[in-house]
């Protein structure tokens, strides 16, 4: 198959659960298919581009500048949130670059798929009903528990607002793709339920087993690590609501209890975790998280808000860590509490279960070694990259009359205009 895949970033260096995910499916797709790759380029990370011939015949970098959460500019794009019906997370990456290089490429060459990477790439698509979209999350549902969980009604006035205007983009989007590739099973049916879908299919998470696999011995980090990407607002909120309300029960117990915050891009409230605790440590950026993996104790995921599911989950147990996760956290997994993880939603369950770990080699050793064999045996990226071809398979090829719009533009198509576009 020739495949035109879109996206809104290059996948190197890989700091990011979607990233980790797109390239171990492409690196494979490339090895049977001809895949060309249209996405964003970051002047400061060169590697992007250049490394992309590791899965793809060719790329298509292009220009354009997303305001950091700290600009003014990103005060503006808040501001400008409130009148505009396309919502912030996605208006944010509506490029006329990105619309006129796939209207260029769609006019010259004859693909047999057409695969579109995350929501927020759609507003630069012209004709979405031949497009596969690729659901890493359902992006309503992260905002809608932002929303549940904002600390202060200014807060959560916006949320809502971008919950309510996520929701309504999503459920286009959903409606007129061809197909939609869901992460989870839980994903899948909450589109069908949400949007009144049916063409879903289901392509799970894997890990790369081998290259997590510990070493003999590895140097300690902490006790208790947590990684991800420390600008995304669910890790954020995850890793404050822990130190806030679980550490310290944790450190009634054992007072010198470590904790590594392990990821890219902290923002300053994550940063300010540290300021005055220090048996808490913030990493930063690192070029490896698997020897922050390796030298603690316990990995856990105290999120309460996201979607799809969680890579770092599958990483800690091939990297030989037990995991105490959130329901939300683990959500998707095919994983089961107590036997491969600890699963508590509540501050003194969540601690009880770090401490049981902590405490008890024997507990420790149990859960580790089930999860180890749930992952070889379900979890490999040429199983899933399997998957994934298998539903590009099933969709039919591009082709029909020319839509009326783009899904991202101020006249937005209504469900009438979408129908006779896509179905005529």
């Amino acid at each position: 198959m020739k495949i035109l895949w879109v996206k809104s970033d290059f996948l190197h260096p890989t700091t990011k659960g979607g990233q980790i995910r797109t390239l171990e499916i492409l690196r494979r797709l490339h090895r049977r298919h001809e895949v060309h790759y249209v996405a964003f380029e970051d002047p400061d990370r060169p590697e992007g581009p250049r490394r992309s011939v590791e899965y793809c015949a060719r790329a298509y970098p292009l220009r354009h500048v997303v305001p950091g959460k700290d600009s003014p500019a990103f005060l503006l794009q808040l501001a400008a949130g409130l009148f505009s019906r396309v919502p912030l997370a996605v208006g944010r990456y509506r490029s006329a670059a990105m619309a006129r290089q796939i209207d260029a490429l769609l006019a010259g060459r004859t693909f047999d798929r057409l695969v579109c990477d995350f929501l927020v790439p759609t507003p630069n698509i012209a004709r979405l009903c031949d497009w596969v979209l690729f659901q890493h999350n359902v992006e309503s549902a992260i905002w809608e528990r932002h929303a549940r969980h904002a600390r202060d009604p200014v807060r959560r006035f916006y949320m809502r607002l971008q919950a309510r205007r996520m929701r309504d983009y999503e459920r286009r989007a959903c409606r007129e793709a061809a197909r939609i590739i869901a992460v989870s099973r839980q994903d899948a049916e909450l589109m069908r339920t949400l949007y009144g879908v049916s063409g879903v299919s289901v392509v799970p998470t894997g890990v790369d087993v081998d290259a997590f696999s510990p070493p003999p011995s590895a140097p300690g980090v902490a006790d208790l690590v947590f990684v991800g990407s420390m600008d995304w607002l669910p890790n954020i909120e995850g890793v404050s609501s822990f130190v806030r309300d679980v550490l310290p029960l944790i450190e009634r117990r054992r007072p010198g209890c470590t904790v590594a915050i392990v990821g890219r891009d902290p923002a300053p409230s994550v940063t300010a975790l540290a300021a005055d605790r220090p048996r808490v440590r913030v990493t930063g950026t690192v070029g490896d998280v698997r020897p922050y993996l390796w030298g603690s104790a316990v990995s856990i995921v105290p999120l309460r808000i996201g979607g799809g599911t969680r890579l770092k989950i599958y990483e800690s147990m091939a990297a030989g860590v037990p995991v105490v996760s959130t329901t939300v956290g683990a959500e998707g997994l095919d994983v089961s509490s107590p036997e491969n993880i600890r699963l508590a939603d509540d501050p003194e369950g969540f601690a009880s279960a770090c401490l049981e770990l902590l405490e008890r080699a024997d507990v420790r050793s149990r859960q580790t070694r089930a999860a180890l064999a749930l992952v070889r045996s379900r979890c490999s990226w040429d199983a899933v990259a399997r998957t994934f071809e298998a539903a590009l398979e099933r969709q039919d090829a591009p082709g029909g009359a020319a839509y009326p719009g783009r899904i991202g533009a101020m006249r937005e198509p209504g469900p009438d205009d979408i129908e006779a576009a896509c179905h005529p």
